[in-house]
């Protein structure tokens, strides 16, 4: 293969950039829920990627940030439906600002090692794995600091609803990403190496996409059954309610009564499905009591806060009836500024209303999320949790 130029040029102007990472942004909103349009998500790694080439380190910035931005205030609309839209633009252009200084990296990337490994074949099957290392890296540094991070935004969760989900059972959400991204990669450099006749030239990215396409769910034995009753009641619970006692507690009561008399092994109620500690409300014990003896089954149920020694924590709970609480789970990752505010008197300097509007600091919790419902282990992940890998896999 012939060598080609060290120096990569950008192989779009830099407004054509910025606007194609724009676009590349709201492409990737589309392939998360709700609309889960998975193939956008391909889309939109292309048009970052493609934006990319070629750029220095400040123009890189620019189209990180580009990119990053209408991403993030798309993904996280839902939190200004609850803390309004200070919080919801403050975190959003944090997070696109972190983004677009870790593009700096893939920047470079595809500026040095053409230098450094001169030939087409370097940039066939070296760049493509070197590229999605390094959006993987970004979207960990992103998804664990500051206060834990935001996963929610990692190119892997994307595939949930495509026929590359089953990819995630070998390797995790950030080993589909990283294969996703590897594999636009590849198309690109495909295509700009435009040696179409030579179809050694399209290994790299149809191997990929056959990794992604052939790999089968990871293999597991079918241990037995469990018949689960569910309910959701409607209860009073957003942040800005004022309810009468007992009355989410009243809601799950009530959305409990069609399933007296089925058969099942475990009744689960929602996140924050009662109003107090059952372990201290005798009230509400007896309440749990009544309907576990009603479904002759034990309750996972969720109090949103309970208090030990001096600290909070989001507890769920195994009930049984008579027995009360069986197991406790304590939520290991607190949402923060919704379940605390880390470095409170910082924020509280810029937005004292809304900072004291959340008044209880939660604990993480420490113990396994599992509970033994009759010899069947039952994996917990309360809220925030459930995008931690480390939960899940604690409780897998």
């Amino acid at each position: 293969m012939p060598e080609f130029r060290s120096d990569v040029r950008p192989l779009l102007p830099l407004w054509a950039a910025v606007l194609a990472s724009i676009a590349g942004g709201f492409a990737l909103d589309l392939a998360f829920p709700d609309v889960a349009w998975w193939p956008a998500a391909f889309v939109a790694v292309v048009l970052a990627l493609v934006s990319l080439i070629g750029r220095r380190t400040g123009s890189a910035v620019v189209v990180g940030f580009a990119f990053a931005a209408p991403f993030f205030l798309m993904n996280q609309v839902f939190t200004a439906r609850y803390l309004g839209p200070v919080p919801w633009l403050a975190l959003s252009l944090f997070e696109a600002a972190v983004t677009a200084v870790l593009t700096i990296p893939l920047a470079l990337a595809y500026r040095w090692l053409p230098r450094i490994l001169p030939s087409l074949w370097s940039r066939l099957i070296a760049l493509p794995p070197l590229v999605a290392g390094l959006w993987c890296v970004r979207e960990l540094v992103v998804g664990t600091w500051p206060y834990g991070g935001y996963p929610w935004g990692r190119v892997g969760i994307t595939q949930t609803n495509g026929p590359f989900a089953e990819v995630a059972s070998w390797v995790g959400v950030t080993g589909l990403g990283f294969l996703v991204v590897a594999f636009c990669a590849a198309l690109i450099e495909y295509v700009r190496a435009a040696r179409f006749r030579d179809v050694r030239t399209a290994i790299p990215a149809v191997a990929l996409v056959l990794l992604l396409a052939v790999a089968p769910q990871f293999p597991t034995a079918v241990a037995g059954t469990l018949r689960v009753g569910s309910v959701q009641g409607n209860g009073p619970t957003g942040y800005f309610d004022r309810p009468p006692a007992n009355a989410v507690l009243n809601a799950q009561l009530e959305a409990s009564v069609p399933l007296f008399g089925e058969q099942m092994d475990v009744l689960l109620w929602p996140e924050g499905g009662l109003d107090s500690d059952p372990q201290r409300n005798p009230g509400t014990a007896a309440a749990l009591d009544a309907v576990a003896e009603r479904v002759d089954a034990p309750l996972i149920v969720n109090a949103p806060a309970t208090a030990r020694d001096g600290l909070y924590f989001n507890t769920s709970i195994l009930w049984a009836a008579g027995q009360g609480a069986v197991a406790t789970y304590d939520k290991r990752h607190p949402v923060p500024f919704g379940e605390y505010v880390p470095d409170r008197w910082f924020y509280r300097l810029f937005a004292p209303d809304l900072i004291d509007l959340i008044q209880r600091e939660y604990t993480a919790g420490t113990a396994a999320p599992i509970f033994d419902v009759d010899g069947v282990g039952v994996g917990l992940a309360i809220c925030f949790d459930v995008i931690y890998d480390e939960v899940i896999w604690a409780g897998a």
